[in-house]
């Protein structure tokens, strides 16, 4: 596998990671909400109170898709915006020290420019 591989499977699994847990977080979350709601409305309405406990588990499992759901959206659209601006300040700073060297800051050069970065951090010092 080419770095770029290993580095698209490795951002992959991360962003993987970040919306399973807050998933997970958000499902938890919203269960204790939806289950404190359908006690609180059991105790004040009696046409709620004559509902079957399917009916009520219903719409509990219909709080926890929903924290589940946004949940990891929600995440997973936070991780995607800090990436971006991550690999927006490295194009930066590549067009930038491409252009101190005369060089115009095509796709190919910020490139390259990416991979000659990567092997001087490998590089042991």
């Amino acid at each position: 596998m080419s770095s770029s591989q290993v580095r698209h499977k490795r951002d992959v699994d991360e962003a993987y990671e970040i919306q399973a847990k807050a998933g997970i977080t958000g499902a938890a979350r919203s269960t204790a909400v939806g289950i404190g709601l359908a006690v609180i409305v059991h105790h004040l309405s009696p046409a709620f109170r004559r509902q079957t406990l399917a009916f009520k588990g219903f719409i509990v499992s219909g709080f926890t898709i929903f924290g589940l759901v946004h949940g990891a959206e929600k995440a997973l659209f936070e991780h995607e915006n800090r990436k971006r601006r991550e690999e927006n300040i490295l194009r930066r700073e590549a067009r930038l020290d491409l252009a101190r060297r005369g060089l115009i800051g095509t796709e190919t050069e910020i490139a390259n420019w990416k991979a000659e970065k990567e092997l001087e951090r490998s590089r042991p010092s």
